[in-house]
């Protein structure tokens, strides 16, 4: 396995994140873990006995509170006025503000003021901007509701009245200097230093990403820097907790000058741009370019050819025509049916945005532990000295771990899991305890004696390979005890060494018969000596079942797995292969900082798995593959994955992680699997491409509608169709296409990633648009010609208006189907029934409308019934035509949709 990769000084390497290994939070623990406790307790200027009241409220003033600074969701109308920031609805409210003045403020002399079209767009944009501000409010307080609790108290020493005591206190109100007593389950509620530590053990995890606790002293330790502080023994983190033991220590820093502070104030504030805001971006600024071309040349044409009031009117009508208007509320619709959906299976949509996002990730990157793993840990293999399975050394192993006194670390619960799956209890159980010598960090082993029936008191011992080994003088092989000679101490040192090579944590297991002192006194650690090697107890984070299944699925769906772990390499190696991921080059967090931006982007393609990461390390990893082109999205829980979540394009949390996790998040999984992702990854797709149909289909439609427009404007005397008309064509097809989001996809379609793309826009407009333009043309021929709609006549015009408008809405609703698709319609290929009836009333509209009342009245008129014969052939050919421009367009380019 290559762990190293070739690295690269570069003096004007870019500095945009800097390590959290070098922050000021991390150098003053390196400090205070390097002093004594006394003079840790002397520059903190406190004793044993804690603080004074008066003491207490100086520091306060001094560092404030203990409490850190998180992002907080804006209030209510806040959120609202900031759902319409949206550039489609800014146009839209544009466009309305220019027809107020237009239809009601300025309108000619004995004409009444014309609401119709300032009302429609009015609608427009209150219900799209609404409903998007509902649903987010609505996600938001969910979020809310699922934050994690931690401990609010700690058990704090301080002195009242000249009298040390211990009490309870919120640790919003713990200063530097404070003294605090821990115990098993305890949240560490701020940056310690240990003064006393019985058999401690803290959890990391959420820091570090390891899964086996650690161990935790109160001595002074030099043989580290800030590149390494979580090896600090001696240090203990807020936010981290408490496994096993007990301990009194210090607070050194509260609140931002902690460790977890530090993390907190890096990771608030405003998001980075995603892959959904720069796609939305290109596509607006692709439109806008349309229409700052096409609106000043309707209007300069209709104004030389007609007068310049009603050609200012129809070039305003122009600009909302070539403005898809429903989009965000089309957008906002998808958007919530994929958080409905996805809610349904156990994910939580913060940002909606992200339901798209997702569906664009083509690299997924993820913490190993709890996400691959099952977050626990597993006796993998009960061994002998050579490395073959041995029962034996289980049943003395879970005799050890059955009878001994203290807690129960994560090693022993595994150990006893072991035995009960295997079904050996009996065979331990028939023991009884006589004494045991406690776990401590200097020795780094336990033993216990037991009274074994038919002989003499046996003495178990288990422990750390080299702790237990060094006392050991023989070992047993095939049930026969042997001499363990220099030779024989190698070659078992090689089955350690192999078994860490796999990611393996290895205990050693020595036994030895010990009679009764008959002096009377006590058994001691004194006879922890000549044991006999009985075995190996391997242990593990075991993948989960459905982590191999999830990663190929994903890889098959275009979404390439990579692992970004603080967990040490062999470990992350051993996980990776299990589940299918390629780890021959693990790459170091320590050889990152050596590397540009571009180095790093260019070594990430190639690799699957980092280790022994830090926090921003994990960032800078997701903001360099975003910057080479690539929708990152990111699976983490813990403080040290805040910075990552919050770069990645898509960041994923589940709602056991810790608070600034989650606030980092764009989606909260209810079980950190990436099973779960699948169907979530799917929903991201399909909402996409529904979206781009509406987008892809309005905007070539219109287009090609506005270029009919140029050639009627400077062809015909009068205008080809009535502003008014123009809205009720828009509003009617609009309407219609609110059904999209539940319209049925292609399979294909979601087979890979789908990214915004603006230039496949502008090529599909030119392409597809002008189609569309050909058939108006001929049906201004028709009206002009067979129907002498030719005049200026009010008959005429309103003649020729009505024929246009008929093929024009029928034709622009008709070839939805034509359009959503790159298969053959209604053969290969189907809309959902609510497309197939939208579609179909509209076109109904369409043909009654100028036969009614309210037709007439905006000038409309009906048609004679010569007409329908050659709307249906126009129809027809259009399709025909349509679907043979469809094969060609796709010769040149894969994506349809």
């Amino acid at each position: 396995m290559q762990t190293t990769f070739s690295k690269k000084t570069k003096k004007n390497r870019r500095q945009a994140t800097a390590s959290l290994t070098a922050t000021k939070q991390a150098k003053n623990l390196v400090h205070y873990a390097s002093l004594p406790s006394g003079e840790v307790l002397s520059e903190l200027d406190v004793t044993v006995a804690g603080l004074t009241k008066e003491e207490v409220a100086q520091r306060r003033e001094r560092f404030g509170w203990n409490e850190i600074d998180h992002d907080k969701p804006a209030p209510a109308i806040l959120q609202f006025f900031r759902a319409f920031l949206n550039p489609f609805i800014l146009i839209l409210i544009f466009l309305t503000t220019i027809m107020v003045f237009t239809d009601v403020i300025f309108v000619a002399p004995g004409e009444d003021p014309d609401f119709t079209g300032v009302v429609t767009i009015s609608l427009m944009v209150l219900v799209s901007a609404s409903l998007r501000f509902w649903q987010e409010y609505r996600t938001a307080r969910d979020v809310e509701q699922l934050k994690a609790m931690v401990r609010t108290t700690t058990a704090v020493t301080r002195v009242k009245n000249g009298i040390s005591s211990t009490k309870e206190r919120p640790i919003e109100e713990l200063v530097p200097g404070d003294i605090i007593e821990l115990a098993a389950g305890d949240m560490l509620p701020a940056d310690v230093r240990f003064l006393r530590a019985k058999d401690l053990e803290v959890n990391q995890a959420m820091l570090t990403g390891e899964a086996i606790p650690a161990e935790k002293t109160a001595e002074a330790a030099s043989d580290f820097n800030d590149a390494d502080i979580f090896d600090a023994a001696n240090i203990g983190f807020m936010g981290t907790s408490v496994v096993s033991g007990s301990g009194t220590a210090v607070v050194v820093a509260t609140a931002a000058n902690s460790y977890f502070g530090g993390m907190a104030s890096q990771i608030t504030g405003q998001r980075v741009e995603t892959a959904f805001d720069k796609g939305i971006k290109k596509i607006t600024y692709t439109l806008i370019r349309f229409m700052v071309v096409m609106v000043p040349v309707v209007f300069i044409i209709n104004g030389l050819t007609k007068d310049w009031t009603s050609a200012f009117l129809f070039g305003v009508t122009t600009a909302v025509g070539l403005t898809p208007e429903m989009l965000p509320l089309i957008v906002t619709a998808n958007l919530a049916k994929g958080a409905r959906y996805m809610a349904k299976r156990k994910v939580i949509v913060k940002q909606l945005n992200s339901i798209q996002n997702l569906g664009a990730m083509d690299v997924l990157c993820t913490d190993k532990t709890g996400t691959l793993t099952e977050d626990r840990i597993v006796l993998q293999d009960h061994l002998d000295g050579d490395g073959k399975p041995s029962q034996r050394a289980l049943i003395l192993g879970a005799a050890n771990a059955y009878f001994q006194t203290g807690l129960r670390n994560l090693l022993d619960k595994a150990i006893l899991e072991a035995a009960a799956e295997e079904d050996i209890e009996a065979q331990f159980m028939k023991f009884t305890m006589v004494d045991e010598m406690p776990f401590d960090f200097a020795r780094r082993r336990m033993s216990v004696v037991l009274t074994v029936p038919d002989s003499d008191n046996v003495i178990i011992t288990k422990g750390a390979v080299e702790e237990v080994l060094s006392i050991c003088t023989h070992e047993e092989v095939n049930g026969e005890v042997l001499p363990l000679s220099a030779g024989r101490l190698a070659q078992i040192e090689g089955v350690v060494a192999r078994q860490n090579a796999r990611g393996m944590r290895v205990l050693a297991l020595g036994a030895r018969l010990a009679p009764t002192p008959t002096n009377g006194d006590e058994y001691s650690q004194a006879d922890e000596r000549d044991l006999v090697l009985v075995g190996l107890l391997t242990f593990l984070d075991p993948p989960k079942e459905s982590a191999a299944k999830a990663i190929a699925s994903l890889q098959s769906h275009g979404t390439s797995v990579k692992v970004i772990t603080g967990d040490n390499p062999l470990v992350a190696a051993t996980v990776c292969k299990k589940v299918g991921l390629s780890a021959d080059q693990i790459v170091l967090g320590s050889q990152l900082d050596d590397l540009t931006d571009d180095e790093l982007a260019a070594l990430a393609r190639e690799t699957n798995v980092f280790a022994k990461v830090n926090p921003l390390q994990k960032a800078r990893i997701v903001s360099a593959m975003r910057e080479g082109g690539h929708t990152v999205g990111f699976l983490g829980d813990g403080i040290n994955d805040a910075p990552a979540l919050r770069a990645a394009d898509v960041g994923i949390s589940v709602d056991s992680a810790v608070d600034i996790a989650k606030e980092s998040a764009d989606i909260i999984l209810l079980e950190k699997d990436l099973t779960v992702l699948e169907g979530g990854v799917k929903e991201g797709r399909r909402t996409y491409v529904n979206t781009m149909k509406y987008i892809k289909m309005t905007a070539s439609s219109n287009f090609g509608n506005m270029f009919s427009v140029l050639v009627a404007s400077a062809l015909l005397p009068f205008l080809p169709m009535i502003p008014l008309v123009v809205l009720v064509q828009n509003l009617a097809y609009d309407l219609s296409m609110l059904t999209l989001p539940w319209d049925r996809v292609d399979k294909e379609d979601i087979e890979k990633p789908r990214v915004w793309d603006a230039s496949g826009l502008t090529k599909f407009m030119l392409r597809i648009g002008p189609l569309s333009s050909i058939f108006d043309i001929t049906t201004f021929a028709l009206m002009w010609f067979v129907f002498a709609a030719n005049t200026n006549d009010p008959a005429n015009v309103a003649l020729f208006q009505s024929g246009w408008f008929i093929e024009s809405i029928i034709s622009q609703t008709l070839i939805v189907h034509m359009i959503r698709t790159k298969k053959v319609p209604f053969i290969q290929s189907n809309a959902s029934l609510s497309v197939l009836l939208a579609t179909g009333l509209v076109c109904v509209f369409g043909l009654v409308l100028p036969f009614t009342g309210w037709g007439q009245i905006i000038g409309l008129t009906p048609l004679p019934l010569s007409y329908f014969p050659w709307l249906i052939l126009t129809l027809v050919s259009y399709c025909v035509l349509t679907q043979l421009m469809k094969r060609a367009y796709l010769k040149t380019t894969k994506t349809w949709i």
